[in-house]
């Protein structure tokens, strides 16, 4: 280790510990002075390790220490943003109670919620539906919603039926239309979705 500062070695050590969901070792580490914000090589921070780790407990006790729930990582996930594509809801709830941010964007230029739609997690759809303030409507790269994915990028089955009545429900503008000019309602009937449409009209 010779050459190597103090932070740096305290840097990397705490990354490995979160890693390897030490609780104790963690809390002294930053009782010790580490930084709760501590990034590894891609530019994760110890939060968003601790997320895509499914790591709660870890997550509560850098939450309690401080730690930044928006941070972005060099491909733009934040620990928000990777709760909410990954349905963690219990952890997209904790960070919505500690801060998390909505105009804060993934690579896509997508919100937590959009993810959350194109890969059912429906408990997840649900919080952040029913969270005030939060874009519902926001149109990503791609030039779809959250309701626009979840009929394109879905398979029509229960689970996306669900989604899209979420939606509905939660004041979902349905008129929005992708980059060829059609609705949730007209994409849904060209791909054969008949509960989904009629849900829809």
């Amino acid at each position: 280790m010779s050459g190597q500062s103090k932070e740096t070695i305290m840097r990397q050590n705490i990354i490995e510990l979160v890693k390897n969901d030490d609780l104790a070792a963690v809390k002294i580490t930053l009782e010790q002075g580490a930084d709760v914000n501590t990034r590894d090589e891609a530019q994760q921070n110890l939060l968003l390790i601790a997320t895509i780790g499914r790591q709660p407990e870890m997550v509560k006790l850098l939450l309690a220490h401080g730690a930044d729930v928006n941070m972005q990582a060099e491909n733009l996930d934040s620990p928000f943003l990777y709760a909410g594509a990954s349905g963690h809801t219990e952890l997209v709830k904790l960070y919505l109670e500690h801060g998390a941010r909505f105009d804060i964007f993934n690579r896509y230029h997508g919100s937590a919620l959009i993810p959350a739609c194109e890969r059912g997690h429906i408990e997840t759809v649900k919080l952040l539906v029913s969270t005030k303030g939060f874009p519902i409507d926001h149109i990503n790269r791609l030039g779809w919603t959250a309701l626009l994915e979840a009929v394109i990028l879905g398979d029509g089955s229960e689970k996306y039926q669900a989604i899209v009545q979420v939606l509905k429900d939660g004041g979902a503008n349905l008129h929005i239309t992708d980059k060829n000019g059609l609705t949730a309602l007209q994409l849904a009937r060209n791909l054969g979705y008949r509960e989904i449409a009629r849900i829809l009209e």
